[in-house]
């Protein structure tokens, strides 16, 4: 199971190769891909289809024995995009000795300092010409070998770094691709690179979303291998706990939905994101298809349950000052519940002891975490869903260290859990 899930993350650098793996993975499954703009195929019991939005979202749903309106639907979300470095068009910057770095803008908001002196390398897609303007053609691309870096200044032109550097995202965060060798390569070296690797013409490629992403495997770690190394564990080892989840429940009464959103680290305001009503359209032609009546959709709202998953913070021992003293969970202590007054979270006293409920029942440990009150936390997915899906829902997640750096730390006792509860909540 663990080796599953750092195999999904080394095949997934950024949200639209997340996007392929799980679709191949419900292909295999035998759920059926529709395309929204047609209609919907007859709603009968057992069926398993899925939809994507942007190459960068998907929705996958396996219907119930009854319909949505009576038992409503179990549903689990959570995001595919991570925090990283966004390359920018006309990126190539050449510089003395035929140096070329590449231009690039921050994605989300990552822990800067951990990206330098690493492999890298670039993912994302690349847009073709197509038949006509409306139709290009898109291409995904993951160059599996290391391609780039972001070097550091050396310390003796820098003898402050070790005490705290402010970092320029437009100077110090440009990696370095390369030298050029003659100067018809100068201006095309990146290019190069995505025609030789998609076999493709360079007046063919139109346009590009190209992302870096950490070269070094997913590992484990620790004396007994309890620790998870990786990059983008938020959000992606919740993506894998939910499909696998999905993929293991049992056919039951209740309707279940796996939803993994795009743009989750900018706002979610996206047709991709959890702020869009794509879901919640989707969801509304399913139930009325299904009842054939207008109050059908409202019904299986008030009847369905939301769970929202999302990493939440681990407490760091170097640093425990910055935790709330009595609401801190641990490495391997199991999923975390996470309130927030100020509602950033969608958890209250209801959903929370629904959670807890099945945590007990699936016999898995389960923890909650509230922000440290002089410590401004971040929000999440289950707030932005509730404002177009207005159900029950608890926002929680497995716990983590160094949140947005290059390199996540999880434990392998926690993504165990979280599948087995999940799993538990898709059968009931």
């Amino acid at each position: 199971m663990i080796r599953d899930l750092l195999q999904f993350l080394d095949a997934s650098p950024v949200n639209f190769i997340a996007v392929k793996q799980i679709s191949t993975a419900l292909d295999e499954a035998g759920f059926v891909k529709v395309d929204p703009a047609l209609p919907l195929p007859q709603m009968q019991e057992g069926l398993k289809l899925y939809v994507t939005k942007n190459d960068s979202s998907i929705y996958a749903f396996r219907l119930g024995r009854k319909p949505m309106s009576e038992t409503g639907f179990h549903l689990i979300c959570a995001h595919c995009d991570s925090p990283t470095f966004r390359i920018k068009p006309q990126a190539e910057m050449t510089a003395e000795g035929g140096i070329v770095r590449l231009n690039t803008e921050v994605y989300g908001g990552p822990i800067m300092s951990p990206w330098f002196d690493r492999p890298l390398t670039l993912a994302g897609r690349v847009i073709l010409r197509g038949k006509d303007a409306f139709h290009p053609e898109t291409r995904l691309l993951h160059i599996k070998q290391p391609l780039l870096q972001i070097s550091n200044l050396a310390i003796h032109f820098n003898r402050q770094v070790n005490d705290g550097v402010k970092l320029s995202k437009q100077k110090d965060m440009l990696p370095i691709l390369g030298i050029i060798n003659n100067e018809l390569e100068r201006g095309h070296l990146l290019m190069n690179l995505i025609t030789e690797e998609l076999r493709v013409k360079e007046s063919d490629v139109m346009d590009f979303d190209l992302y870096l992403a950490d070269a070094t495997p997913a590992c484990t770690f620790g004396a007994h291998q309890e620790f998870i190394s990786s990059g983008r564990l938020d959000d992606l080892s919740m993506c894998h706990a939910g499909l696998k989840a999905l993929l293991s429940a049992k056919e039951s009464e209740t309707a279940q939905v796996l939803a993994i959103f795009d743009n989750e680290e900018t706002g979610s305001q996206t047709k991709q994101g959890a702020g869009s009503p794509f879901l919640a359209s989707m969801l509304q032609r399913m139930v009325r298809k299904q009842s054939g009546t207008e109050e059908a959709f409202q019904q299986a709202l008030e009847r369905a349950f939301m769970i929202s998953a999302d990493n939440a913070h681990a407490w760091h021992p170097n640093y425990s000052e910055k935790y709330d003293p009595t609401n801190h969970p641990t490495l391997g202590g199991g999923p975390v519940i996470k309130f927030n007054a100020a509602q950033k979270y969608a958890s209250d006293a209801v959903s929370a002891a629904v959670f807890a409920a099945l945590c007990k029942e699936a016999g898995v440990p389960c923890q909650r975490f509230v922000n440290h009150s002089d410590v401004a936390g971040g929000s999440t997915l289950g707030n932005i869903l509730a404002s177009s899906l207005p159900l029950r829902g608890v926002d929680m997640g497995n716990p983590i260290l160094a949140m947005h750096s290059c390199r996540e730390t999880g434990s392998v006792a926690d993504h165990a859990y979280c599948i087995k509860v999940f799993t538990h909540f898709y059968n009931q």
